[in-house]
């Protein structure tokens, strides 16, 4: 796993083969990141991460300048991983949370400009996740939440819906 810009641009962080996560290639990261630039300044912005898993997308967002980065992830040895070096790179923006995502969005009171969610494609409530993030009004005004995905799921009907974006198997829908 690689930093593609920023700060920590071209920093490598090896993933053990024993993850059952699969972190966001780096073209589909690569891909997204562009597509974002389009929406949202990430320099300054508070970021969360749902189901971190490698914490990929958590290094990308703290490299590009977010003031704020909460990254949540139940498994423990994902977790270990993430703040693990995290550690290593000691940035205050860094915020990991060990818990459960559902559970922990209940809960949560603070908004953030960018939320990213990258599920288990077969996790039994992906198509819920739109509606629980917005509906918890975990957004800023003109923030952006964008949810990874498989091909399986559609979400163009929901009203926030704005755009998805197709790199091989994966997916990504904005939703505003």
């Amino acid at each position: 796993m690689r930093v593609i810009t920023g700060k920590y641009k071209g920093r490598h962080f090896d993933v053990p083969r024993s993850f059952r996560a699969r972190p966001t290639t780096d073209f589909a990261k690569e891909s997204l990141f562009n597509v974002l630039m389009g929406y949202i300044d990430l320099d300054g912005a508070r970021a969360l991460d749902l189901f971190a898993g490698t914490g990929s997308i958590t290094l990308e967002l703290l490299s590009r300048g977010c003031n704020r980065v909460v990254s949540v992830e139940k498994d423990p040895m994902h977790y270990r991983f993430i703040t693990g070096f995290l550690d290593r790179l000691a940035d205050p923006a860094a915020f990991p949370v060990r818990g459960d995502v559902f559970k922990y969005i209940t809960t949560l009171g603070e908004q953030f400009d960018f939320i990213f969610a990258d599920p288990p494609y077969t996790l039994p409530q992906l198509g819920e996740l739109p509606d629980l993030i917005l509906g918890r009004n975990l957004l800023l005004p003109d923030g952006l939440f964008v949810l990874e995905h498989g091909k399986s799921n559609n979400f163009e009907d929901h009203p926030r819906f704005v755009e998805r974006r197709q790199y091989g198997s994966v997916n990504f829908s904005f939703f505003q």
